[in-house]
């Protein structure tokens, strides 16, 4: 379905990895490969004999192949696709959580991803310790949390319960102190995986509205979400994964219009 690439935006394949002026993002004929274990190993001495005798069978997997795109200084580019088509890979690989199996990405200025909201969290810290541990995980330093941390606690909403341990709050509210913690930055590239879903509904306008403020500013954006509304409302420009492949790219109206042909 969609093999051939619908090629909308047209983007430079000089050979060459120098960034353009204008632009903020470049992926590069990149591809992300895992290798699946056949057999099930109960325990690191099993498989250290089984590693050691080459007893181990794996599968490759790849989860993004040949994926090519580029986005220029304030733009907002939309991942849509299917689960499984490889939509998180592509934000880690490009935030440089993960490290692509080929290809080459690039990227000018201060990242900030919103990926997996708290999943740096200690269980057993306060909200006020891990806004210290988390965000040291972002890259921020202690003086700059200890400038913002009336900021982060106040845009969350904890209130008092930013002294009660982690393992005391709801999935809602270890989500919006992440996203009170990794938004308090201005950055330069903003990279969202699903976010805007966090927290109940006041919450879940409140972050829009911090991310809209951004925009303002002309951050640069790239954006997954299960809703195509979403996506066509936030982003000017939109990409679709199938299969870990891309498969079609270009201003927002027109591939919301290929994508829902796919899904219908």
């Amino acid at each position: 379905m969609y093999m051939e690439q619908r090629e909308i935006l047209g983007v430079s394949r000089d050979g060459g990895f120098r960034m353009e002026k204008n632009v903020a993002v470049r992926v590069e004929n990149v591809g992300m490969r895992f290798q699946l274990n056949h057999e099930r190993v109960d325990n690191l001495k099993e498989y250290m004999i089984k590693f050691l005798r080459r007893d181990l069978k794996y599968n490759e997997f790849w989860a993004l192949k040949e994926v090519d795109f580029k986005i220029r200084k304030g733009e907002r580019l939309g991942v849509l696709g299917l689960n499984g088509s490889g939509k998180s890979t592509l934000l880690k690989v490009v935030s440089g959580v993960l490290k692509p199996s080929v290809g080459t990405v690039e990227t000018k200025g201060v990242i900030a991803p919103l990926l997996e909201l708290g999943a740096g969290f200690n269980r057993e810290y306060t909200g006020r310790e891990n806004i210290y541990l988390y965000g040291a995980v972002l890259g921020y330093s202690k003086e700059f949390l200890d400038e913002k941390f009336d900021e982060i606690v106040d845009f969350s909403g904890l209130g008092a319960f930013i002294e009660v341990p982690i393992k005391n709050y709801s999935s809602g509210m270890k989500a919006r102190l992440g996203f009170s913690i990794a938004t308090v930055v201005e950055p330069d590239i903003l990279i969202l995986d699903e976010v805007l879903s966090v927290g109940d509904k006041k919450f879940r306008k409140k972050s829009e509205n911090k991310v809209l403020s951004m925009f303002d500013k002309g951050v640069t954006v790239l954006f997954v979400s299960h809703s195509l509304e979403q996506v066509q409302r936030l982003c000017d420009k939109a990409i679709i994964l199938d299969s870990g492949r891309l498969v079609a790219k270009g201003p927002v109206g027109e591939v919301a219009s290929i994508y829902k042909n796919m899904t219908e």
